[in-house]
């Protein structure tokens, strides 16, 4: 991806299911250029899919996948025991059920994102990061591959020769080795719109952010994530895009980064 003072900014959305709602969705489609819409196993179903991917093409949000461990009752942030194999399949189901709802829409997918605990662990482990990049490629060899700068996942789409975008995260705190702090630990999500924001600016300004520890971190993004459900995602993401529109800093979707 091109280095820039661009950056695309997703939001995880379509996770609502049946007759529950989770995030207020409606509201961040025109404060964001990038939906990772849950594909049915963390969250979402076949009609909530269908509206969502609707309602990112009539707002010009460009439409990924979200596929997550089929755990809708712990929202995919679960450990769950699930081989490579297991994985790989899962995945290519969940990336052929949204591609036939972009496609009944006359939109193309533009990226996968893996959700919740099975992004965790392929941030960190070669078989369920491989599992993961696999099954993209072997989907669609040009969609764009988020991933944790550095991380293991990272590397694994770089092996299958995918395009990368490289993620932050506006509303939470990191550990110094660049990792996501555990949800456990206190201060680990960021409720605040002005401190999301500052960190926001700084990390797609300077590739810097401060870790969890106080010490410093070094990160080169593409992309910045908004969680749907953190408490104040609206306030969240309007107070980046004023600090944004203040710094210089435009908004594109991946694809055109």
């Amino acid at each position: 991806m091109a280095e820039a003072r661009s950056v695309d900014l997703n939001s995880d959305l379509g996770e609502a299911f049946g007759a529950y709602t989770i995030a207020p969705d409606e509201e961040l489609f025109e404060l964001i250029s990038s939906a990772n819409v849950a594909c049915g196993f963390h969250g979402g179903d076949p009609r909530v899919m269908e509206r969502t991917v609707s309602a990112a093409t009539a707002a010009g949000v460009a439409v990924g996948a979200h596929p997550g461990f089929p755990d809708l009752v712990g929202f995919g942030r679960r450990e769950i025991v699930a081989t490579p194999d297991q994985v790989r399949t899962d995945t290519l189901y969940q990336l052929g059920a949204l591609d036939a709802f972009c496609r009944t829409a006359g939109v193309a997918m533009q990226h996968v994102k893996a959700h919740g605990a099975l992004y965790n662990r392929a941030v960190k482990d070669e078989a369920t990061a491989a599992a993961i990049a696999a099954a993209v490629k072997a989907f669609n060899p040009t969609l764009i591959f988020v991933a944790l700068p550095g991380s293991i996942l990272c590397q694994a789409g770089e092996a299958e020769g995918l395009p990368i975008a490289r993620e932050g995260f506006a509303d939470r705190a990191y550990n110094p080795d660049g990792t996501l702090a555990s949800r456990q630990v206190p201060g680990a999500i960021i409720h605040d719109p002005d401190i999301a924001a500052a960190r926001a600016v700084r990390l797609v300004g300077e590739g810097k952010l401060t870790a969890i520890d106080g010490s410093e971190l070094e990160l080169a993004i593409d992309t910045l994530c908004l969680h749907s459900d953190t408490p104040g995602a609206v306030a969240i993401a309007r107070a980046i895009r004023r600090r944004f529109a203040e710094a210089g800093i435009t908004i594109r979707p991946m694809r055109e980064r």
